[in-house]
Formats: C-alpha cells, sequence, structure tokens
C-alpha cells in the first residue's frame, strides 16, 4: 500500500516547502482537526513573503501574505489528485456506510454549499427493504433529499482503490442544522454535553469478526450454509494461523496508514476469527475509525478472496464477536485522566465510580443501542465471554464493565457491545448513560463482582438484561434520559427502526420450526 499523503502536496517543489508538506503529511496521518497546521505558518509565510518580495522588487509596498487554510491545502491536494473522483460517505442508522463518488468541482463545491442526498437512507434497513413505520421520510414525503456535508478533517485516500480522496460526512436537515437522527451528529451531541462539564471522552475500540474463503456469490450458491472459514479450529493467540494468512495480516496493519492504526491484531478463538485493537482517540475521532476498520476491513477482505463478517453471532455452538469499548473521560483543559485516584485502593476516582453507576443503570433501557439486531441477543449468553448482566468488577471479563488498573490508562472495557453496533451510536449512548451519573453523582453502590458474573444471576443477586431485541426495544422507548441525552426525534426514530427489524424477524419461518414441527405436529 502506498502513504497516505503524497509528499507532492505543492507543484512548487522548494525544499523549504517539501519540508513543511512532510510535517502536514504526519499530522493528517494522525487525522487531527483543522488546526493541523498551525504549528507550521510561519514556513509558508516566509515563504509567500520571499516569493512577494522577489515579483515586487519595484513595489515598496508590503502586502501581508494570505496563509492557507487546512481547508485549502486539502482541496489543492484534491485539484492535484490523479484520480478523477472523491469518495463521500455517511452512516446510515445500522453503522453501514452509505455514499457515492463525486467530480472534483462537485466535491469542492459540496465542501462550501453542501450537496443533496436522497432521505431514503434513513427510510430503510440494513437489506434496503423500506420502514413503513418511520416518520421521518417515506411513501408519505415522496423520499426528499436531505442535506449532506463533508468534515474535511476527515481526509483520508484510499491505497487499494488507486488513492481515490476520501471524506466522511454529516447530515444536515432542511434548517441547515445537523440532522437529528444522524449517527455522527447524535455522537456530537453527546460530546458538546460531556465538554460542557470540562469532560472530554476518549475511547479505542475492539472488534471481533469471522472471516471466510467466501464471497457474494458463492454465500447465495451456498444458500449461507457451510461455508468455509479461513482456518479451522479454535486457534485464539495463534501465530501459526497469522503466519499462514500474512498477505491479509499485513494488508489491515497498512490501515495505520489510512488514518485507522491498529495496536493489536491476532486470532480468536474460533474458526477464521481475528480480533483488532484500534488505537485510542478522542470520541468521534475513535468512532470514525471504527466505522472505516469495518468497512475497509471488508474491502481488502474481497480483493484477496476473504469475506469478513461483523455479525454478533454467526453459530449457536461457536462465540460470539466483541465490540468492546475502552472509555475514560479526560480534563477537557488540561488532558489529565479523570478516571484515576491513586489514594483510592482501586485507583478509581469519584468521576469514575459515578460513571460506572450511570452505566448499570441505564444499561437495561439502553441496551439496543449495544445489541441493536437480533442475532445480537444470541452472543448474550452465559458462558460465552460475553455479559448477560448489568455487573462490573476488577478485570473481571463475565461482567458488563471491566475496570483496568493502569495508572494514567485507567479505564473501563465496555463489554457488552457486539462487533455488529454502529459505533456513533454505541460510543454516543455509553458516553451519555456515563455522564449522568457523573453529573448527578451517583453513588456506585453495586460491589465489584468476583468470579463469576453468570452464577450471580442463576443465584437471584443480580438481575439479567433483556433478552430479546424486542423486550429491551420496548424499554428504550419509555426512556426520558435517553430522549434527554440523544434526542428526542433521534430515539424515537431508533425505536421505530428496532421494532421493524423484529417484525421482519417474526414473519419469516425459520429453518428451527420446520425442523421441529413439520414432521410431528
Amino acid at each position: 500500500m502506498n502513504k497516505l499523503i503524497n509528499n507532492n502536496f505543492f507543484i512548487n517543489k522548494k525544499n523549504h516547502i517539501n519540508n513543511f508538506v512532510k510535517n502536514c503529511s504526519t499530522k493528517i496521518n494522525n487525522n487531527t482537526n483543522n488546526d493541523i497546521f498551525n504549528k507550521n505558518k510561519n514556513d509558508l509565510k516566509s515563504f509567500s513573503s520571499s516569493n512577494n518580495n522577489n515579483n515586487n522588487d519595484h513595489n515598496n509596498k508590503y502586502e501581508e501574505p494570505k496563509l492557507m487554510d487546512a481547508e485549502d491545502l486539502i482541496l489543492n491536494q484534491i485539484k492535484i489528485s490523479k484520480s478523477p473522483f472523491v469518495k463521500i460517505a455517511g452512516s446510515d442508522i445500522d453503522g453501514i456506510l452509505r455514499g457515492k463518488y463525486l467530480d472534483k468541482s462537485k466535491f469542492e463545491s459540496s465542501i462550501k454549499k453542501g450537496l443533496g442526498f436522497c432521505s431514503v437512507i434513513f427510510g430503510w434497513d440494513s437489506s434496503d427493504s423500506a420502514y413503513d413505520n418511520v416518520t421521518f421520510t417515506g411513501n408519505h414525503t415522496g423520499y426528499p433529499d436531505i442535506g449532506a456535508r463533508p468534515d474535511v478533517s476527515t481526509f483520508r485516500t484510499i491505497p487499494w482503490e488507486y488513492d481515490v480522496p476520501l471524506f466522511l460526512m454529516d447530515f444536515i436537515g432542511s434548517d441547515g442544522q445537523p440532522l437529528p437522527i444522524c449517527p455522527r451528529s447524535t455522537l456530537k451531541k453527546v460530546i458538546k454535553k460531556c465538554h460542557e462539564h470540562q469532560l472530554d471522552p476518549v475511547q479505542g475500540m475492539e472488534f471481533e469478526w469471522y472471516n471466510y474463503s467466501e464471497n457474494n456469490k458463492s454465500l447465495l450458491t451456498k444458500n449461507f450454509s457451510n461455508l468455509e472459514p479461513l482456518s479451522n479450529g479454535m486457534f485464539g493467540y495463534s501465530l501459526l494461523r497469522t503466519s499462514q494468512n500474512s498477505e491479509f495480516m499485513n494488508s489491515l496493519a497498512e490501515l495505520q496508514g489510512f488514518g485507522v492504526p491498529l495496536e493489536g491484531l491476532h486470532t480468536e478463538t474460533g474458526p477464521g476469527v481475528y480480533e483488532a485493537a484500534i488505537r485510542f482517540s478522542t470520541a468521534l475521532e475513535s468512532a470514525d475509525r471504527a466505522i472505516l476498520f469495518k468497512h475497509c476491513t471488508k474491502e481488502i477482505a474481497s480483493l484477496q478472496g476473504i469475506m469478513a463478517s461483523f455479525m454478533a453471532k454467526p453459530f449457536k455452538d461457536l462465540p460470539g464477536c466483541s465490540g468492546h469499548m475502552h472509555q475514560n473521560f479526560n480534563c477537557l483543559k488540561t488532558g489529565r485522566n479523570l478516571f484515576l485516584d491513586e489514594s483510592d485502593p482501586n485507583q478509581m476516582s469519584d468521576i469514575f465510580k459515578s460513571f460506572l453507576a450511570g452505566q448499570l443503570l441505564l444499561l437495561p433501557e439502553f441496551l439496543p443501542f449495544f445489541a441493536p439486531t437480533i442475532n445480537s441477543y444470541k452472543r448474550l449468553v452465559d458462558g460465552y465471554w460475553a455479559p448477560t448482566t448489568p455487573t462490573w468488577g476488577m478485570d473481571n471479563r463475565t461482567v458488563a464493565l471491566r475496570v483496568i488498573k493502569g495508572g494514567k490508562a485507567t479505564r473501563s472495557e465496555f463489554r457488552v457491545t457486539g462487533s455488529d453496533v454502529n459505533p456513533y451510536i454505541s460510543i454516543a449512548a455509553s458516553f451519555a448513560a456515563g455522564l449522568y451519573g457523573v453529573v448527578n453523582k451517583l453513588e456506585l453502590k453495586q460491589k465489584p463482582i468476583i468470579g463469576n458474573s453468570y452464577d450471580h444471576y442463576k443465584k437471584g443477586l443480580v438481575d439479567r438484561l433483556p433478552r430479546s431485541l424486542a423486550e429491551s426495544t420496548e424499554l428504550l422507548s419509555k426512556s426520558k434520559i435517553a430522549k434527554e441525552y440523544l434526542g428526542e426525534e433521534f430515539v424515537d426514530h431508533f425505536v421505530e427502526t428496532r421494532r421493524w427489524e423484529y417484525r421482519q424477524f417474526n414473519h419469516q419461518v425459520h429453518k428451527w420450526e420446520l425442523e421441529r414441527y413439520l414432521e410431528i405436529i
């Protein structure tokens, strides 16, 4: 794979400008926001000033040179790109990136004015079947356009697709404001609430997923059964299996140059199962990396004859796939980890304890945000490495919230989420629940679980989480806190999409029913 940014950022190739560009390239690789070039303004200013003097030796009048800001630099990179198109993408409600290719001039216009995008992306499900129960869009509205605006700070080029430039986008309402049901805008809303309390949400996400030696055509030919895994056997943390598929592993590791840096990559227990840990960052950047990781893993895998699946539980007798979130609040001003209190026996600050208390309290009614599909609940079963109760513990992998002591890296691991989540929504909801606990100074009354949390439920010591999407969705529909923190319009829309989801499932006749009832009943 090529590097993310080429060194000919400008047509003029003077040495000191090249050095400046290399510095900029590194910063874009790290995916900072629009202030990424501020530290280098003096270099650009001196270059502009020297050129100005050379061209106007006879003119004694000095004019302050106009500096190129981050947006100008990125648009310049687009202009000199060999690709005739720019790819833009935004998240639908299920966490699927929906997008299109734009001509370069159309893209430049979209940066300044935005562009229209069909509202159907919030009016249909993951299979493009139109909802009949949402108010936002549908036949009753005629599926009009909504606004969309690319976020220049998300600029990347796609090394495995001829370096096509890529931007993530936000969706905009008719009033010019962020669309209330846009998942990325919903996360931004929660982040803003956190910042109002001088709290900066930071996190890193992990994904487990199955890999098959299949493709879209073979899936249909085989009727989604008897699929060939990338490797056989239960072989977690296997150096042998990773070396046998080293081309795939190395391709994923190269996502570093795409602005999705991985801290770890290994096999997990299960045939063809891998796990990746994405480097921690601010909440929005973490969500961007997570949704891009899922999408791009599928793209890279398909180029090597592999189908990557982030379904939560493909097989009854095998472990499911998690999407754990490592989280903490930093001080917005100083960057200090506010979860750490070295004087506490568990090194947990009062803010940390209230954060956990909020998440534990709201976990049952917020569950559809973390388990959004019918299949999600097949993963949340006892004894398969997934939590089934709203519990916490110190370095305990059977609970919902695992506390990790690590000095400045002290954090919680939110273990409820599966790999099938929409990262924007799961991150927004988890930090909203934690923020609720902090703002209201909730006391962490529940004792940490020592040992097997599944036994505590069997003994009646703790409650169980809802067992189905239908049960959890109806709890969410009554949640006043969800509507307060995430927005009433967003929650109402999300609830209706989940009702649609379980209604589609209930209308089907499943293989299990045929095998159980067809002959005997």
